[in-house]
């Protein structure tokens, strides 16, 4: 192992051990089961939303965003605007009245608004669904930091059972209350590992002749020994010499001077792919080649560009809204208007943090341009301090920072959604709600994930993510919009909107993971379904729900009162303390 590569994973380590220590000092007041669940509802907005900004800045967010901007360019601005601007939607019609309905899960929310144990137990599928699908590329990608920091010497598998053990750990023995603390500390220490190399970079980027805006592909700043690690189709533009190690369009080679022309070339796993300084980058196929295309939006006239983009805006915009271990956050607030305060703090809050990745994004492609060789995009963040300065002391340091802001995003996000999904299980599965309960479920929510991590090949992100906010936006946006601003919703026709939502959104996925569908329109709706399943969801919602009007719960008037009025009038209540009353007697 490299001095760099070991000092990363000591300052990952580091982290590791400062989590642990702050989440002790929330072990210490961590009584009752509403500390685990939800922090007692005493979180102020402040603190709130570093927790928020803590766990929402996910392994998507911190490795994924720079990594698609790298690849895919300005096509990709859209992820971290879209993450960022569901907080608005999130502000507006939920935030304040979720905190105002008394409950603390969406399933607890659902029966409080419509009483209907069906459409809890179907809220709660949904939430373990999209809580551990969440959860498997922040392990996976937990992995990838120590298999690229230690250069290979450490498998994928070490940091996919160190991660996933920490934070089952901090979840059981401290709960809401316990990660609250961790995770806004983790949020100010990725904001750090990000902006400093992305100064550092920006600086020496200026004092640099180098220009983004060229008709042709990107170059090597230095010679290059690339990896490949999975079977690739390369983009070649002009002609490239290479020396190659492998199997090479087809013909096994070992050290191998090649010339390659203009045209598509095919390197398989295990090849290793050498290049001179000043030769220009292959790219993988269907993605931009030369720099002008990789700064207009839908290059060389991509098919089906816009019903991609617009779907992925509806996911990203809306699914926010649906995310479990976001909006149990809210319930963590005293009443509505710190709910809502916390919100808008957040906006700031993500916003500082995707200017930095973007702009880390974009300077990768000058910097470490070997990456659209083997399409391992998603290391660029962790490779661009020492590519740009080197493996002095100072391309080290700042190296380790990024490593440890890495870690840091993996376990917050990763502990905020075993939370989610914990505190379901234990009240809706296992019902007693006791903590002994919520502490098995916390074991039992980190494990399923943990295997799944272990078991299948590593997914993209970024991708991975957006498909999850898909789900999200197709199932709880639909039930949490109408269910907040609309008297006419009933049970039935939640029941059936949320299926019709979620079977459309994880099928179409599903299908589209198996290569079906192909590249046109059919292809480009199976893998990204919003556009459709969330109007479909909506709708079904609605119209069922006009067709079962006399099911429509005897005291919604109430119900919707006490979700709108302020807390002043006395009108709120707490299921939590309600259930825990119960139990006691």
């Amino acid at each position: 192992m490299t001095t760099a590569g070991a000092v990363a994973l000591g300052a990952m380590l580091l982290v590791a051990v400062a989590s642990a220590v702050i989440g002790a000092i929330g072990v210490r007041v961590t009584r009752s089961t509403s500390d685990f669940l939800v922090a007692s509802r005493s979180v102020g907005p402040a603190a709130n939303a570093g927790a928020i900004s803590g766990e929402y800045l996910s392994a998507a967010s911190f490795l994924g965003v720079a990594g698609l901007i790298l690849r895919d360019g300005v096509d990709a601005l859209w992820y971290p605007v879209g993450f960022t601007a569901g907080y608005l939607a999130l502000v507006l019609f939920v935030a304040a009245p979720l905190r105002r309905s008394g409950a603390y899960t969406v399933p607890d929310f659902a029966e409080a608004r419509l009483a209907s144990p069906l459409l809890r137990g179907v809220c709660t599928g949904f939430v373990l669904l999209i809580g551990w699908l969440y959860v498997l590329p922040q392990l996976q990608g937990a992995g990838l930091t120590v298999t690229v920091i230690t250069g290979g010497l450490l498998p994928a598998w070490t940091g996919v059972l160190a991660a996933g053990v920490v934070v089952v750990a901090s979840v059981a023995l401290g709960g809401m209350r316990s990660i609250t603390f961790v995770q806004a500390f983790q949020y100010w220490l990725k904001l750090t590992a990000v902006a400093l190399p992305a100064l550092v970079t920006v600086v020496y980027f200026l004092g640099d002749a180098r220009e983004f805006d060229r008709p042709a592909p990107p170059q090597f700043p230095s010679a290059a020994s690339v990896d490949v690690r999975t079977d690739v189709l390369l983009d070649v533009r002009v002609p490239t010499d290479l020396v190659a190690t492998g199997r090479i369009d087809g013909i096994d080679v070992r050290d191998a001077g090649l010339r390659w022309e203009p045209g598509l070339h095919s390197a398989e796993a295990g090849s290793r792919l050498g290049f001179t300084e000043g030769s220009s980058v292959p790219v993988v196929a269907g993605t931009p080649a030369a720099d002008d295309a990789w700064l207009t939006p839908f290059p060389e006239g991509r098919e089906n560009g816009l019903l991609s983009t617009y779907s992925l805006i509806i996911a990203l915009f809306l699914g926010t809204m649906g995310l479990p271990h976001v909006l149990v956050r809210f319930y963590t607030n005293p009443d509505g208007r710190t709910a809502r305060r916390s919100a808008v703090v957040v906006l700031a809050l993500l916003g500082g943090f995707y200017i930095t990745v973007t702009v880390l994004g974009a300077l990768s492609r000058l910097y470490t341009p070997q990456l659209l060789v083997n399409g391992d995009t998603d290391a660029a963040v962790l490779l661009l301090p020492t590519a740009v300065l080197g493996v002095g002391w100072a391309g080290v340091a700042i190296g380790a920072l990024v490593a440890a802001g890495a870690w840091a995003a993996f376990l917050s996000t990763s502990s905020g959604l075993i939370v989610s999904v914990a505190g379901v299980l234990s009240t809706d599965v296992f019902r007693r709600g006791r903590v002994r309960d919520f502490r098995f479920a916390a074991v039992l929510a980190g494990l399923v994930p943990l295997v799944l991590a272990l078991g299948l090949g590593r997914l993209d992100f970024s991708e991975a993510v957006a498909l999850v906010f898909a789900v999200a936006a197709s199932t709880f946006c639909p039930l949490l919009v109408l269910g907040i601003w609309w008297r006419g919703l009933t049970d039935r026709g939640a029941v059936v909107g949320l299926l019709v939502g979620g079977v459309l959104s994880a099928g179409a996925v599903t299908v589209s993971l198996l290569g079906v569908g192909g590249d046109g329109a059919l292809g480009v709706l199976l893998y990204r379904p919003a556009v459709v399943s969330v109007p479909a969801a909506f709708a079904t919602m609605v119209v069922v729900s006009l067709l079962t009007r006399d099911r429509r719960p005897a005291d919604v008037d109430q119900i919707l009162l006490r979700l709108h009025a302020p807390e002043r009038l006395g009108l709120s209540r707490d299921r939590l303390a309600d259930r825990e009353r119960r139990t006691l007697r």
